[in-house]
């Protein structure tokens, strides 16, 4: 099927594992997002390096690392699989919770989300994606900017809502929130 040709107008992950197209694609809320092409070597750098440090963190507790492509399915409810209609696929992603993982990837919101900015997604990444992530109660998101080389992080506070977004240059270190001794060496992300 070709998606581009297709006329339906709202999607489920049943449809999503129906793809065979070579594009990939994301689905929030049942509306289809194409994802951009294969990102940029800096961008796959940056990813490489922050997942590094952020695996050997782990490498001795039960939470798990895994970079995109890998499903994120976020049920809005207790919504079977094949009716679930947001599936997403962020830069890199912490589960600390064994019980989201199977086959398909992971059900339910992951503890920490980094979505790493490409032009063709950067708005999506910076307010849907945002919004998403805060509804979906994801305790932590950062944006990496990698033309600027700066890092947003949000936090989820108490009422649920991410605050105000906190602004990183990118030296140093940076504590992530919700891993408790982790600090990324933000010279060896950026370099």
């Amino acid at each position: 099927m070709s998606l581009a040709a297709s006329s339906k107008e709202r999607y489920t992950y049943r449809d999503y594992l129906t793809w065979d197209d070579d594009e990939r694609w994301e689905l929030i809320d049942g509306v289809l997002h194409n994802m951009s092409p294969a990102p940029s070597a800096r961008h796959q750098f940056i990813s490489m390096a922050l997942s590094a440090q952020i695996y050997s963190f782990l490498s001795h507790t039960p939470c798990r690392i895994a970079a995109a492509p890998f499903d994120v399915r976020l049920p809005k409810g207790d919504e079977a699989d094949n009716q679930v209609d947001t599936v997403v696929q962020p830069d890199i992603v912490v589960i600390c919770d064994p019980d989201k993982l199977d086959d398909r990837g992971c059900r339910g919101a992951p503890d920490f989300v980094v979505e790493i900015l490409s032009p063709s997604t950067a708005d999506k990444d910076r307010t849907i994606k945002l919004a998403l992530y805060e509804n979906r109660g994801i305790k932590e998101y950062w944006i990496i900017n990698p033309e600027d080389n700066t890092i947003a992080v949000h936090l989820l506070g108490p009422d649920g809502r991410y605050g105000a977004s906190l602004i990183y240059e990118a030296k140093g270190h940076l504590k992530v929130a919700t891993l408790p001794g982790l600090e990324i060496d933000l010279g060896v992300v950026f370099r």
